[in-house]
């Protein structure tokens, strides 16, 4: 049976937040579907502070990246036939947290405790759907707010795991977050399939 993970992109995603695990899951035999509000190619970018700059940066700077195509529309995308949601994270989740479409998604993968990683500025859109309320999780600490101001509980650590949610604050932390994630969805595939025979059987 295959085992599908859905990414919501758009512009202004963070390349390394999403191709590091669109190849890491697809080694684990995985079908990465990303979507974004149209089937379309999408404009990345990269996000840093960077080092020996004469003038300091307090926050990323943001600069043009790989380019990413979304093969589904959100709009199209039937929640059920997804067995985990990643999101991950750059400006996109600014502008994608209004898609309605987008948050009906993500509520489904709550609501049927399927299995959820959240990185960075994917934490706006778990925050937006309403998902956080009496939720534990981390993200880079300037959208700390996105959790507490949604009744969640945020804490400044590598790798936070609460339930379903796997939740890191930026691909730093990937070493971290991948193995519980693998470990979640491995658990709720044998779950799903433990019920599916109870069904067959009855």
């Amino acid at each position: 049976m295959a085992s599908n993970i859905l990414m919501p992109i758009g512009d202004g995603t963070e390349m390394m937040d999403t191709l590091y695990p669109i190849f890491r899951l697809s080694e684990e035999c995985f079908e990465v579907v990303v979507a974004g509000p149209e089937a379309r190619t999408y404009h990345g970018v990269m996000h840093e502070i960077p080092p020996a700059e004469n003038v300091p940066w307090d926050i990323t700077r943001e600069q043009p990246s790989y380019h990413i195509r979304a093969t589904e529309a959100f709009s199209d995308i039937k929640p059920k036939d997804y067995d985990g949601l990643f999101l991950s994270g750059g400006r996109a989740p600014e502008y994608l947290r209004y898609d309605q479409d987008l948050l009906r998604i993500i509520k489904h993968f709550f609501d049927e405790n399927k299995p959820v990683a959240m990185v960075c500025h994917g934490v706006e859109l778990a925050a937006a759907a309403g998902c956080l309320n009496g939720r534990k999780a981390t993200t880079v600490a300037k959208c700390a707010l996105d959790i507490t101001q949604f009744g969640g509980v945020y804490a400044d650590e590598p790798c936070v795991i609460d339930g379903n949610l796997i939740s890191c604050r930026t691909w730093h932390d990937y070493a971290l977050i991948f193995k519980p994630f693998l470990s979640a969805l491995e658990k709720s595939r044998v779950i799903q399939d433990n019920g599916s025979n109870e069904q067959v059987h009855a």
